[in-house]
């Protein structure tokens, strides 16, 4: 089951990302919304419905998700800019997939997904190498 719910592997923080590294997670976040809106171009809602496994998440699902996370993402980057170590705050994530902005189509969150991205993208291509050296605590995965 584990094979299924991570299918690329469980993430695995880098702290120390190289120049070339960093530039290609830059080119990443830049495509990411990009490659969504082909992604479901062609999906029906029928589609969208759909699980990759047993009691997973929807599609749609997903994407909601992927909006969620990746706002927390730059408010968690705010705040490790401004503050000295900041303890952020987790979420539940299976929760957050039951509010009923989760009911509206895909597009308003991968709408949401390319403004987030182009700050994103500004920040992170932007940063100094004493920026870059910032963390925040996070106590679901107490690391730093």
């Amino acid at each position: 089951m584990q094979e299924l719910q991570y299918p690329i592997g469980k993430y695995h923080i880098n702290l120390n990302l190289t120049d070339a590294e960093h530039k290609d997670c830059l080119s990443v976040l830049i495509a990411f919304p990009q490659w969504l809106d082909i992604i479901i171009q062609n999906k029906d809602e029928h589609d969208l419905q759909k699980t990759y496994r047993p009691n997973g998440w929807t599609v749609a699902q997903v994407i909601h998700h992927c909006a969620d996370s990746h706002m927390n993402c730059l408010f968690r980057l705010k705040l490790a800019l401004t503050e000295n170590e900041p303890t952020i705050r987790p979420y539940e994530e299976d929760l957050w997939a039951e509010c009923h902005d989760y009911d509206l189509p895909v597009n308003n969150s991968i709408t949401l997904l390319h403004a987030v991205h182009r700050k994103l993208v500004s920040i992170f291509g932007n940063l100094s190498a004493e920026q870059r050296g910032r963390r925040y605590y996070h106590p679901a995965n107490d690391q730093w």
